[in-house]
């Protein structure tokens, strides 16, 4: 019997940090390139049809609620890696196209993007 509780108590551990929830910091970094995707006028490729990027921001945004729904996303690069860069349902490559450029992968798009939030987070925060 002892065992058994042994066996519940840590599956109900395991169960708790793996719903952990996203922290600030990281949320804060996703909302900050999901503002910058849906003001930037680019489409989206998502198994080969383009979207507008404000399509493109809801879904990413409901992908996102589903990987932290289970614990599985704690920083944007996981994000990326997660639910922004490929479909789940067929492991085709999401796009990136802005203006007349050619079509980027989302992921290498999105970590451009990434760094130029962390950069002008640094260069505005206290020292």
């Amino acid at each position: 019997m002892l065992r058994l509780q042994f066996f519940l108590l840590n599956c109900l551990f395991a169960a708790a940090v793996a719903a952990a929830p996203l922290a600030p910091a990281a949320r804060a970094e996703i909302d900050g390139l999901m503002s910058r995707l849906e003001a930037s006028g680019c489409q989206f490729n998502r198994n080969g049809t383009w979207y507008n990027a404000a399509d493109a921001k809801k879904h990413l945004l409901a992908k996102l609620k589903y990987f932290e729904d289970r614990g599985a996303v704690q920083s944007a690069e996981q994000f990326i890696v997660l639910a922004a860069s490929s479909s789940s349902v067929t492991g085709q490559a999401y796009l990136v196209k802005c203006d007349s450029g050619a079509a980027i992968p989302s992921a290498a798009w999105l970590q451009s993007q990434l760094q130029l939030i962390r950069s002008a987070g640094q260069q505005t925060a206290p020292k």
